[in-house]
């Protein structure tokens, strides 16, 4: 590559085409030897983990990375909307060339959080299966990229389900 061509890369994997200038996005997509199959996880959790999945406050929720380059990273959820991508600035910022720079959003909706994929190249999972949108139980297992991850709503919030 030459300076030029390098000086004209974008952040995050959009670039500039240096032969007719359009933007040309590079998130890479999954090969047909990908590993896309649904295998859930076992409520498998470390002590530390259901500490703090049982500490949530109410309408709040978890999201626990299983796999991928930053198994172990927990995510809160206590906003109306969460934005994941690998985008900088995104609420949950994953930076791998799998994810698109904005892959997918959680919003919270009264007791509910629903996971709406943002037109992303390799798609968004929900349990194995490709969602557009989709309404997140507890314990699911999400897919964005290269992450797995599970979800998990507060204790109080299962409780007051249960009970309704």
């Amino acid at each position: 590559m030459n300076n030029d061509h390098d000086a004209a890369a974008g952040a995050g994997g959009i670039h500039r085409d240096a032969d007719d200038g359009r933007a040309v996005d590079s998130t890479q997509t999954f090969g047909h030897d990908s590993d896309l199959s649904f295998i859930p996880f076992g409520r498998d959790l470390t002590e530390a983990e259901l500490e703090a999945i049982g500490a949530l406050p109410s309408r709040a929720a978890l999201l626990l990375v299983r796999s991928g380059p930053t198994a172990g990273a927990r995510y809160l959820l206590d906003t109306d909307v969460a934005t994941i991508g690998r985008h900088p600035e995104a609420d949950i910022f994953f930076d791998d060339v799998t994810v698109s720079r904005r892959h997918a959003e959680i919003t919270r909706t009264g007791g509910f959080f629903e996971l709406i994929d943002q037109r992303s190249l390799n798609g968004t999972y929900v349990n194995g299966e490709r969602v557009d949108r989709a309404v997140l139980d507890d314990g699911a297992e999400v897919r964005i990229g290269k992450f797995r991850l599970n979800f998990f709503v507060s204790p109080l919030d299962r409780a007051a389900v249960s009970e309704g």
